[in-house]
């Protein structure tokens, strides 16, 4: 990157409070390109706004972004070293650390952002029912099969916390209970035709599927699922950080910034996110609503999920996700977090 980088990410650091977007017609040329792996969902926002917002671009970075549909297939994409950012949940990151890549969360993305959400019968006995193990066995009892739980694949934050859920808070038996773990458009398919009865998931889904769906209903939120459910966050390879500290510590300036962005005007954040994840499967409207759900609880603080994500990682090991329990001072870097002004973050 060119000598004049630091001062630059600096000057963004400084300038965090401001929400309103650099012009775009004014960018400079993009001096640095870094290679963005990235799952299409709400709780990476964060990367919607910047890039919608055009602060990459402005501050001489030109983000490449891939698109994955789970966090379990882009780690193996990362394990082959063609990409420098990644948006991915707390589980796969740790997946990836565990197996020996480089990976480390440098910022949160929010809490609490995965929920339950049913259909249909199911949803009607869960809501009638004190007990959920009551319900599910009585839905078994009906309908001749065990409640059909769409979710992502087993590694997957959404997947972790619903077994976690099932086993350790609702009790649920196991025959009971299908967990049927797809990529993330396979999800939503899966519950607008009806071959799943709930989903372990996050948004825009679960505002699409109630808008969609008259019997929907979000059953069990995501604090009630995990305490302190930790989701998504933002992750750089160390040798990236390494080598491109200045564009490293801009990155994640700019990641608070869209995170300041996002909770005080959520309109426009749904603008700049229809660019990227809408491409007119999905209106504006919808994400306004969706953008207003309670699942969506932005945060950038890594501190706040450390706790949270080590207690994901121990079960995660317990359950056979994860091979090896990973030391959150390995997994996290919160340097660059740290380094920003106090009035800045």
């Amino acid at each position: 990157m060119s000598s004049a980088a630091p001062t630059l990410s600096r000057r963004i650091a400084l300038s965090l409070a401001a929400s309103a977007a650099l012009p775009l017609g004014h960018a400079k040329a993009a001096t640095l390109s870094v290679k963005v792996a990235y799952i299409p969902i709400l709780p990476m926002a964060q990367l919607f706004v910047i890039m919608g917002e055009g602060w990459a671009e402005e501050a001489g970075i030109d983000l490449q972004l891939t698109r994955f549909s789970s966090g379990p297939a882009m780690v193996q994409a990362l394990a082959s070293g063609s990409y420098d950012v990644a948006y991915v949940g707390i589980g796969p990151a740790m997946v990836a650390r565990a197996s020996g890549l480089d990976l480390r969360v440098v910022a949160a993305n929010g809490v609490g952002q995965g929920s339950l959400i049913g259909l249909g019968d199911f949803a009607a006995a869960f809501t009638a029912t004190a007990k959920p193990a009551d319900a599910f066995a009585a839905f078994h009892r009906s309908s001749g099969h065990p409640v059909r739980i769409a979710t992502l694949p087993k590694g997957s934050v959404p997947d972790t916390v619903l077994r976690y859920w099932l086993n350790e808070v609702a009790h649920v038996a196991p025959e009971d209970v299908q967990v049927l773990g797809v990529g993330e458009d396979r999800v939503q398919q899966a519950l607008l035709a009806g071959s799943a009865d709930a989903a372990s998931v996050l948004e825009p889904i679960l505002t699409v599927v109630q808008e969609r769906v008259p019997s929907a209903r979000v059953l069990v939120t995501g604090g009630q699922m995990f305490p302190n459910q930790p989701g998504s966050i933002l992750g750089m390879r160390e040798s990236f950080i390494k080598a491109s500290r200045p564009a490293a510590e801009t990155l994640v300036a700019l990641h608070v910034r869209a995170t300041k962005l996002i909770a005080a005007d959520p309109n426009r954040a749904a603008s700049n996110t229809l660019k990227l994840l809408g491409a007119g499967l999905i209106s504006q409207e919808t994400l306004e609503h969706a953008f207003r759900s309670p699942a969506m609880h932005v945060i950038a603080d890594p501190h706040l999920i450390e706790a949270s994500s080590e207690k994901l990682g121990t079960y995660q090991v317990q359950i056979g996700s994860l091979g090896k329990t990973v030391p959150m001072a390995e997994l996290f870097d919160t340097s660059l977090y740290d380094a920003l002004k106090p009035d800045a973050k």
